[in-house]
């Protein structure tokens, strides 16, 4: 399958909307675990100025991104990957520039870059037309790079091969499956409860390095808890309280709650604004 140029004015801007989705997982408060406006979460070497710095520099980044993504949209799907990767590195190491090599927003270019790529090779954009776009661009990518390693070099590589976890690379391959089944359940409104929704299902390897399997299961009970039996700014800060004294972070689910504002941004027709207190409630 080969993308396809489009040849009318973009309802979206694909690029815009992952900048805007970064301000708003920054800026939503409290987040628990997470660094937000009141306090660096679980992170010692992070706080909200810094990912100020982190966001600065690697936004630039998405519409070339979208760019490159048009430039070789004739090309097949599975050819896409290893034109992106180089740039993807790029913007990476302008990020760690920025934040002088403190990992603030990987997975979040990963996700969001794959998005911006994928929007200039679907006709009409959607969020399903790109998360299917994502999803044939990263086709094989978990038995690749995953499957295929004997290996434990990397985290990743270690959480496959003890858990079963296929993380970032399995998320995009399945085409943002668990943010499409956190959006079916989200009533629209607080990013909060999508923040919550998506702690109590995504398997979020961040919370695997930090707490160990056990970790992973406090934080998806917990939000699970919440959601059952309602929630409120008090409950969210008991909640972050609890995280940092365990020092767990769901920074996995942070990066997935920017790309489902940019997936509900599309489907809802709001105009792209990079603007932090733009678009939807917080």
């Amino acid at each position: 399958m080969t993308g396809l140029l489009a040849t009318k004015t973009r309802p979206v801007d694909v690029p815009a909307l992952a900048e805007a989705a970064l301000w708003q997982e920054l800026e939503l408060t409290p987040k628990p675990g997470l660094v937000d406006k009141l306090n660096n979460g679980s992170h010692r070497d992070m706080d909200h100025a810094l990912f100020v710095r982190s966001i600065a520099a690697i936004t630039p980044w998405f519409s070339r991104f979208a760019e490159l993504g048009n430039a070789h949209a004739d090309k097949p799907a599975d050819a896409q990957l290893r034109i992106i990767r180089p740039m993807g590195m790029a913007c990476e190491q302008a990020m760690y520039a920025a934040t002088n090599g403190v990992n603030t927003h990987k997975g979040g270019i990963f996700a969001l870059g794959l998005l911006c790529f994928a929007a200039e090779r679907v006709k009409n954009i959607t969020a399903d037309s790109l998360c299917c776009e994502v999803s044939n661009i990263c086709h094989g990518l978990v038995s690749r790079e995953l499957v295929g390693r004997s290996g434990q070099a990397t985290a990743g590589e270690r959480q496959f091969q003890q858990y079963g976890l296929t993380g970032a690379r399995g998320e995009a391959e399945s085409g943002f499956a668990t943010v499409r089944r956190a959006l079916a359940q989200w009533n629209g409104q607080s990013l909060h409860g999508l923040l919550l929704r998506l702690m109590a299902i995504n398997q979020d390897s961040n919370l695997v390095s930090r707490g160990g399997i056990e970790g992973l299961r406090y934080v998806q009970g917990y939000a699970r808890e919440l959601l059952a039996n309602g929630w409120d700014r008090e409950a969210l800060l008991k909640m972050d309280k609890a995280l940092i004294e365990l020092n767990l972070s769901p920074g996995g689910s942070a990066d997935l709650l920017s790309v489902g504002w940019v997936l509900s941004a599309i489907n809802s027709r709001v105009a792209a604004s990079p603007n932090p207190a733009y678009g939807l409630v917080l």
